[in-house]
């Protein structure tokens, strides 16, 4: 009796190791979907570490869409790095939607980093993608500031290699700002904004992206600064520095001539008085000598004051002068 209980036991023990190992009911479940798969086929999955969930539930759900898929595609994929359900789920997706999508193309799209299910979404249901306030100046030197709403769909033929959104957001503000810029004056932008939304969906700025451009709206346009009469402004500014720093360096030079001259005219008194002072010298010399008598010594000393009293006459006549005409 109690070998009979361990013998069970050990039954028992080697049915649930055999179960944990082999999906015995994920096999059933797949059998009852219709879905051709043998329970060898589920063990080799474990034994390459591939949880066999991951690719029998999407493999039913494949099946009953009517999607024929094989579990050796899902297995493929998963064991690159991709994820299943979300594929499976834009395969249905796309079928629903008569959009034509392959496994191969929906697995690159996968593995490329994108999510495809949300391309499908985007595809079927286009998107709102609103940019940032935009400016720009037109001729006249006014600012205008733009914001734009762009309608997109995926492209699900570029979705490989093809730029995001962050390149449509780029493109439609370069658009915007060109469109504004050649713009006359700010006030025809005012009065037709639709005119920036033809000139830039024009463009073709969906080119090489993954999306593909349906409208472009204008949803806010706004007066900014007058640029032209600012720039103006730091110009005059500018030009007014430059003539104070012209001024100054004149009033400089002038500074260092009139020093220069009053040194000369110092230098000049210094050689008078030095001379001056010869001039007593001189005469002792000649008295001696005899070059120089004394009445002739007299005589000189009479020119020079008679020249002396005609200045002091002079200068009193000029100041009578000045006091006549300020009494009349």
């Amino acid at each position: 009796m109690p070998q009979l209980i361990i013998t069970l036991a050990l039954l028992v023990l080697g049915l649930a190791l055999l179960l944990s190992f082999v999906p015995l009911g994920l096999w059933i479940s797949a059998l009852a979907a219709g879905v051709r798969i043998g329970i060898f086929t589920l063990v080799a999955m474990r034994l390459r570490r591939v949880p066999p969930a991951k690719i029998i539930n999407p493999l039913i759900r494949a099946t009953k869409a009517g999607l024929e898929l094989k579990g050796d595609q899902l297995e493929s994929h998963f064991l690159a790095g991709g994820n299943v359900d979300r594929v499976t789920n834009a395969l249905i997706a796309a079928q629903r939607a008569g959009i034509e999508l392959g496994f191969e193309r929906a697995a690159a799209i996968d593995l490329a980093g994108r999510d495809v299910l949300e391309a499908v979404q985007v595809s079927v249901n286009p998107r709102v993608i609103e940019t940032p306030i935009v400016a720009a100046v037109a001729k006249d030197g006014i600012e205008v500031k733009a914001k734009a709403r762009v309608t997109v769909r995926a492209n699900i033929e570029r979705l490989v290699g093809g730029a995001g959104e962050e390149t449509i957001i780029a493109r439609v503000g370069e658009g915007i700002v060109t469109t504004i810029g050649s713009s006359e004056t700010h006030k025809a932008v005012l009065e037709n904004p639709d005119s920036i939304s033809q000139t830039v969906l024009n463009k073709g700025l969906d080119a090489g992206t993954a999306f593909e451009i349906l409208s472009i709206d204008i949803a806010d346009v706004d007066v900014g600064k007058n640029i032209g009469a600012q720039l103006q402004t730091d110009q005059a500014e500018a030009d007014k520095r430059i003539a104070q720093a012209k001024a100054e360096e004149r009033r400089a030079m002038a500074v260092a001539k009139e020093q220069e001259m009053r040194a000369m005219v110092e230098e000049m008194r210094a050689k008078v008085v030095e001379a001056e002072a010869e001039v007593p010298r001189a005469f002792a010399q000649a008295l001696r000598e005899g070059k120089l008598g004394i009445v002739d010594y007299y005589n000189l000393q009479n020119i020079q004051a008679d020249t002396q009293m005609r200045d002091a006459i002079a200068k009193l006549g000029d100041g009578s002068g000045k006091g006549d005409n300020n009494k009349k």
